[in-house]
């Protein structure tokens, strides 16, 4: 599914503009500058708007885009000082779509448990071996939950007591059609549970999330199309603050936080956690409509 999420550059600073020195054109541009009052302020404004033409035709982030028009905010992120204190998100209302929430490879990191445990010994053959890569190019993609195991046998499982997020493997649970591969599984490594069981520790989670997902203004948009175009009305604007470890404990257990693995033969593409977008609200301790 594509990912309709889109992170918007948010300025906190005290000024309105700011001038910045265009690389290519050596010319400085004025960029508008909002303090958290001031971006309040024209939210609502765009909200009362009601249904507005998207300015990016065909551009499956033209939601994001056309409330970074309307703000005046660049698409790439500014070089502010206070930039990283709140983020401003911006999605289509009932969408089901994943979004990452950030990357973080798992402990014991001196192992290199994906490219090294993962994909040698629980690897199954790339669907471009011997086209794009190498006859023997391995994969091992997986988006995994806690609330069921994946069709290979890998769940998440929160262990409260250790203060660990931890992924399992269970042969017993892995689906009929990948027999073949549970066979050159037993014959790698055998089918016993993951030993050691790769991990994220309580208090790491808690700082990575905590200063990437700190504080956030996050926009929903109903969505309809006329004569071939789309049209936005940004009806509800929520303020996040104080990212909750418990939230994303609790997303992890329900179901609507995954850890998405990404490897093939010669390269990790990064372990990365997930969430079902219409769930953000959920991992802040402090929630407000605007």
């Amino acid at each position: 599914m594509v990912n309709e999420y889109k992170q918007l550059s948010l300025i906190a600073e005290e000024g309105n503009t700011y001038e910045s020195l265009d690389v290519e054109s050596k010319q400085k541009q004025s960029i508008k500058v909002y303090t958290k009052e001031s971006l309040i302020e024209s939210l609502r404004e765009i909200r009362d708007m009601g249904w507005i033409l998207g300015t990016r035709h065909g551009n499956v982030g033209s939601v994001g885009n056309t409330l970074e028009d309307l703000l005046g905010i660049q698409e790439n992120n500014l070089p502010i000082p206070n930039a990283a204190e709140w983020e401003l998100k911006c999605q289509r209302a009932h969408t089901k779509s994943l979004i990452t929430l950030f990357h973080m490879e798992p402990s014991p990191r001196a192992m290199k448990f994906v490219p090294l445990v993962f994909l040698l010994n629980y690897g199954w053959p790339h669907q471009q071996a011997g086209l794009l890569h190498g006859v023997h190019e391995l994969s091992f993609r997986q988006t995994i939950s806690g609330l069921t195991r994946s069709d290979r046998g890998f769940n998440v499982v929160v262990d409260r007591v250790a203060c660990k997020v931890l992924i399992s493997f269970d042969a017993s649970t892995v689906d009929p059609r990948h027999k073949e591969w549970l066979k050159t599984v037993e014959a790698r490594t055998g089918l016993d549970e993951l030993n050691p069981q790769p991990y994220w520790g309580f208090d790491d989670l808690r700082n990575k999330a905590g200063t990437k997902l700190l504080n956030c203004f996050y926009v929903q948009a109903e969505v309809k199309r006329e004569a071939g175009q789309e049209l936005f009305k940004y009806s509800k604007i929520f303020m996040m603050q104080g990212f909750s470890l418990e939230g994303l404990l609790a997303g992890i257990e329900q179901g609507y936080v995954f850890v998405d693995f990404d490897a093939r033969t010669g390269h990790n593409h990064g372990t990365k956690f997930r969430l079902r977008q219409d769930k953000l609200p959920m991992l802040y301790s402090q929630v407000a409509e605007l």
